[in-house]
Parts: C-alpha cells; structure tokens; sequence
C-alpha cells in the first residue's frame, strides 16, 4: 500500500484524515498520523484498518527520519516555523512534502536542492493561504483571456462563527490555533498598493486601519490587512495593478476591540512574566495600567484608552471576564500573549455543537476597449460541529486532493511551488465543488471608489 505520512494532528486535520480513509480503498492508501499526543487522532481514525497513529517526537531526529524515509509522501501539519527540519529530510530521502503554510524565506531556498531529488515540496495549498490562490489565479487568468487589464485586486478571508452558533458581542470563537489568533500581524508591517502608492501599515495600527465589506446574502464584515500583499504581485501576474491588498475578515466592530489588547500589549509574545502562575486576570490587566493609590483597575484602563462604560468594547471586556478577582491563570512564567490566550480560550472554545463558518471574498476590476468592469467572487462554508468544522474542510480537503494527484502523477510540477497555475488549481477547485466549496462569482457594473 502507498504510504501518506501525516505528522502533526491539530485542529484542522479532522477532514484531512476523514478524506484519505474514504479514498484509501479505491486509492490502495495506508494513512499515518504521527504525533505526540495520539488519543484525539484514534478517535478521527476509528479504528480505520488502512490507519495507524503513530506517536512521534518530532524533534527526535532519528525517528522522523524513519518514518519519512518509510512513507511514500508527506503532509506536515505542525506549525509554520517547524516544516523546514520535515523539508530538509524530504529532500534527503527524495520524498514529495506539502504543507498549507505561507512558503518561508528559507523553504524557498531548499527549490534548487528539491528540483535536483526531483520532488516537489508544496506549499500554500490550504485555505488562506492556498483556496484563495487559486480561486484568485482562476479568475484572473479568464480576465487575461479577455487581453483585459486588471487594475484592481482586493481578497479577504475569515474564519468566523457560523450565525446559528454565534452566541457572545465578540461574534468570534476559536477555529483554528489560537495562539496564531493572538498572534496575528505581528511579522511585520502590512504591505499592500493602493492606487499605485505603496501602503504600510505598522502592528499598533493595524486594527484601526480597517475596510468596510459587504459579501452577498451574508451582510456586513470588516477587514484588515494581512502580512506582505506587494510580493503577490509577481506571484499573480500583477505587477502593473494599481491597487493590490490581501487581509482577514472579521465581523464588524471586532478590530476596535482587539485593539485594546495591543495598545495594553497584552499581544506582546517577547518576555515572560514573573509569578503569572494564580495570577488574576484582574492582576494581569493592572500589569499594563499606570499605577493609583485610588483608582480602581477598570477606571484606570477606561481613562488610559479613553473608552466609556457605554461603549459596546467595555461591554466586550466585561463579557470574557478581563477584571475577574476570582479566575486565576494556570501557566508559569508565560508571556502577555499565553495569557491572553489563556484568558481567551475561556470564553472562545467551540461549544460541541457549536458551528463555525469562512468566507473568502475577493473583488477584481478590469478594463477592456476603454471601459471598466467589477467581478465579485464569495465563498461561504458552514462547518458541522467542534470536529468537522469549515476551517478544517477547507484547509484539510485542499491538501488531500493535493496529496492524491501528486502520488497519481497529476500534479507532476517539482520544486518549492505554490497553487497558481490551471493545471494545479482547476483539478482541486473543480473537487471542492463537490464538497460544498463553490465560488459564486458576480459581475457588476462598476462602482467609483470614493
């Protein structure tokens, strides 16, 4: 049988695992799932006779090696900044690797190395970044069929709660890592192009720099930039377009309030504090407010960032508990960010039942014989519960139906790569579809921006 390593097993591994087993029949598969911690991967396995979990310590060398070295193709789930130890030994023992993250500076310096073993190590190829490539890449070539030229190019995705689930002011609960939630922006500026100026946007700016958006049947959301927008210029084809920005979508008025913890630098993931273990949130907040012999911590914050008890961010506070006397914090020496984190997870974990919901948006203007057209393109996806959640299927099902067509000879491209080219991304899109994955895509008369 051919062997699909799986190392790692986190949150959004459930529809990864769920469509190899179903495919493992037909596709003569055996799935291993490796990890340190094993007792949620059997539960998702269940028993699965093409299965195994497989408990690894991925910093053991020796025994991830092995284990790269029995398997006839690799997906890594862990995080971001631990793919490249799994790349490195790919390359070594001539394994094809993907993972759904953004491509590293040093990943893409591994092209050459994978180009010689003649594997191909992809990566970006699960929802953002990944579903959004190639639903951009897609109608963006059918643009360039036109001879058109594209002068505008905005994308934004959020994982959000689904409307039925949605049950706090924050309109937001955890669906993915959390600490990449808490971390978020935090690589530098943001970058895009706006009306042919190059934009930036520094970390204790980003949430009050924010886009007004409007997804059809869905309402109103709001937007923030996100990471490096310029380098997709050349990525997509671009490099003339006058205004190109890539960001997350939150519901709206969530910005305004989280930037209450990075103007308190509770986000801060650089130092320790001492003595955090049964600290009190109430505690952990009066660390970043000027000290009053008189003045109680809620007053104290009110005037430091100029925000009235009437205002819904108070309300927000209040609701996750920020002053509480009573909860304590469990983690030793953590940083301002573990704790928020801590203090998050609290009011923010997806209820059993709970449902959460994506949407992807992306918005293109072109112009073609002196004239100028607008195409919206949406996608919403409503996940089912805890497990099998819309984050999961739309960052695992990418990187399933990848991992099929490289091992089938498919996808036949070598080096580091991301999903942009038809031959990539019109096979996994075309699939996606029949997992509830669709684009609707509006062409609508152009609208002057203001």
């Amino acid at each position: 049988m051919r062997k699909i390593l799986i190392i790692g097993s986190g949150k959004s591994s459930s529809y990864l695992i769920k469509y190899l087993l179903s495919k493992s029949e037909k596709e003569n598969l055996f799935i291993i799932i490796a990890d340190k911690y094993i007792a949620k991967t059997k539960a998702l396995l269940n028993n699965h006779s093409n299965s195994k979990a497989l408990k690894l310590d991925v910093f053991d060398n020796v025994s991830r090696a092995k284990e790269i070295l029995a398997a006839d193709i690799v997906i890594s789930m862990l995080p971001a900044r631990f793919h490249l130890m799994v790349a490195k030994d790919c390359i070594k023992h001539s394994k094809n690797m993907l993972t759904a993250s953004y491509i590293s500076d040093e990943m893409l310096a591994l092209n050459n190395k994978a180009i010689e073993k003649d594997i191909v190590i992809m990566n970006e190829i699960g929802l953002d970044p990944g579903i959004d490539h190639m639903s951009a890449m897609k109608v963006i070539d059918h643009i360039k069929e036109k001879n058109a030229k594209i002068t505008l190019f905005e994308s934004y995705t959020g994982g959000l709660i689904a409307p039925e689930s949605d049950n706090n002011l924050w309109n937001y609960k955890f669906t993915w890592n959390p600490r990449n939630v808490v971390l978020a922006g935090q690589g530098g500026p943001a970058k895009f192009i706006q009306q042919g100026h190059n934009k930036y946007i520094p970390y204790n700016k980003l949430f009050k720099r924010t886009q007004k958006l409007e997804v059809k049947n869905y309402g109103s959301f709001e937007g923030y930039a996100n990471r490096d927008s310029l380098k997709y210029r050349k990525i997509y084809g671009l490099e003339d377009v006058k205004t190109l920005c890539r960001g997350t979508i939150r519901k709206v008025g969530f910005s305004e309030s989280w930037d209450v913890f990075v103007q308190l630098g509770m986000t801060d993931d650089s130092y320790t504090i001492e003595n955090s273990m049964d600290m009190t949130f109430r505690d952990f907040v009066d660390l970043f407010l000027p000290y009053s012999a008189k003045d109680k911590v809620e007053l104290k914050l009110q005037k430091l960032l100029n925000i009235s008890e009437s205002e819904p961010i108070w309300s927000k506070l209040l609701e996750i508990d920020l002053f509480s006397s009573q909860k304590t914090i469990t983690i030793d020496k953590a940083t301002p960010a573990q704790i928020l984190e801590f203090i998050l997870c609290k009011s923010w974990t997806l209820d059993p039942n709970d449902k959460d919901m994506i949407v992807m948006t992306h918005k293109f203007i072109y112009e073609l014989n002196n004239k100028k057209y607008q195409i919206d393109s949406n996608m919403v996806c409503i996940g089912e519960d805890q497990t099998y959640t819309a984050m999961a299927k739309t960052v695992g099902l990418p990187l399933a139906i990848a991992t099929l067509a490289i091992l089938n000879s498919k996808i036949t491209v070598k080096g580091v790569q991301l999903p942009v080219n038809k031959a990539i991304y019109n096979p996994i899109l075309k699939e996606l579809i029949d997992y509830g994955i669709e684009f609707n895509e509006y062409e609508i008369p152009f609208q002057t921006q203001n």
